[in-house]
């Protein structure tokens, strides 16, 4: 069945995280995305950048590491040298039979080739140009690099991240670059439908890394701008709700949430502390979080005479919101994530077949259920040159000996 976007060229000349990472997601709504790389070398940077490295059927490392992995299912492959004459015509020549031209170089790197949004624009005013930068097109730190390290860094992220009184602590993963990647993709898919349903015109988006970063960090930022406090790390606590936090438990730790009030009298009844619930000092979630310290060590206490799951299980009956810690093997392993189908097995010329993750969107009408495995360097060169401009073999070949392609 055909994706919601179904009908969609994008050319994407991005490469490393963010701007793959919003084509993917296009990708899984049917677009046709068409990746463009450098001929030679790797390619794209993130190929090699591992271990770990996808297995092959001998249990030897590939070329294709997890990161590239991650962020380029369900996309076409085409190695074309955009710094020669003929390499810029091919990227014209496609960009005039696309709707949309993601890329994600340095501020203005693209006008020298001729293949920046003024440029594009006039040969496809229907196009919807979208760049994405560290720090976006405007202002003082527009011309610096910027990567996602230095971002959670810069926008207050790691300030919020960590112990009470230890170090700042950056995000588990390359937080901004998918933050930055899905406000990408959710921003083309706006400007799409303005242009196809509105009778719009095309239009050129800015996406900055850091202006997405900051902006994700929503009520902790209100809590901030409203009053002029620095939020405090709070670790595994919850900002202004108790109990919601990690607790040790016999054997291991759990994460518990039961700050709303009818939850909390639930949880009450659940380890044997109704009188908690008519009390005052804990009877309304704002009361209960400025008096959590007369409580909280009793609950510890409490929660220590059994086992994870025996807590599981009484809180699951109690309908407590409850979890285990869990590591990725675990994560994977629950029934839940199992049932979801949150992993899927593609075929893979390299490895046989390859596990990648699926799009957690659901829909009903035009569900997201057609995967392929992220493309080898160049493997389908010769069908985008001849299916969409029209070359012949002896023409492709031509430009693969002077490497103009691969």
């Amino acid at each position: 069945m055909a994706g919601p976007l179904t009908g969609v060229t994008v050319l994407d000349l991005s490469r490393i995280l963010s701007g793959p990472y919003a084509s993917q997601l296009l990708a899984d709504m049917g677009a046709a995305v068409i990746k463009i790389e450098r001929p030679g070398g790797s390619g794209d940077e993130m190929r090699a950048y591992g271990p770990p490295f996808l297995k092959d059927q001998q249990n030897n490392d590939t070329t294709e590491s997890a990161f590239y992995m991650s962020a380029n299912r369900n996309k076409q492959a085409i190695c074309v040298d955009i710094s020669t004459g003929r390499g810029q015509e091919i990227i014209r020549g496609l960009a005039t039979k696309s709707d949309v031209f993601l890329e994600n170089f340095k501020v203005g790197d693209l006008r020298r080739y001729g293949l920046d949004y003024a440029s594009i624009a006039e040969i496809n005013p229907r196009v919807i140009y979208c760049s994405i930068t560290g720090f976006g097109q405007t202002g003082p730190f527009a011309s610096q690099p910027g990567q996602d390290l230095m971002i959670q860094a810069l926008s207050g992220v790691m300030s919020l991240t960590g112990e009470d009184g230890g170090h700042p602590l950056r995000v588990g993963m390359a937080y901004g670059d998918v933050m930055a990647g899905m406000t990408a993709a959710y921003a083309i898919i706006g400007a799409l439908y303005h242009r196809d349903a509105r009778g719009g015109v095309g239009q050129w988006i800015d996406i900055s890394i850091l202006d997405s970063t900051v902006t994700s960090l929503s009520h902790r930022a209100m809590a901030y701008l409203q009053s002029g406090d620095q939020p405090e790390r709070l670790g595994n606590r919850t900002a202004a709700a108790f109990p919601a936090q990690d607790f040790d438990c016999a054997d291991g730790k759990i994460i518990l949430q039961a700050s709303q009030d009818e939850h909390f009298r639930r949880f009450c009844s659940a380890i044997g502390r109704e009188s908690w619930a008519e009390d005052k000092r804990y009877q309304r979630r704002r009361d209960r979080f400025r008096n959590r310290r007369e409580i909280v060590g009793t609950i510890q206490e409490i929660l220590l005479t059994k086992t994870m799951q025996e807590w599981l299980t009484i809180f699951g009956e109690a309908k407590v919101m409850c979890a285990p810690i869990n590591d990725l093997q675990h994560a994977f392993d629950h029934p839940q994530v199992k049932h979801r189908q949150l992993v899927v097995e593609v075929p893979h010329q390299l490895a046989g077949t390859a596990r990648i993750l699926r799009n957690p969107v659901r829909m009903s009408a035009t569900p997201l259920d057609q995967y392929a495995a992220p493309p080898l360097m160049g493997e389908h060169t010769d069908r985008i040159l001849s299916e969409r401009l029209g070359m012949e073999a002896e023409a492709i070949e031509d430009l693969r000996r002077a490497g103009v392609v691969a």
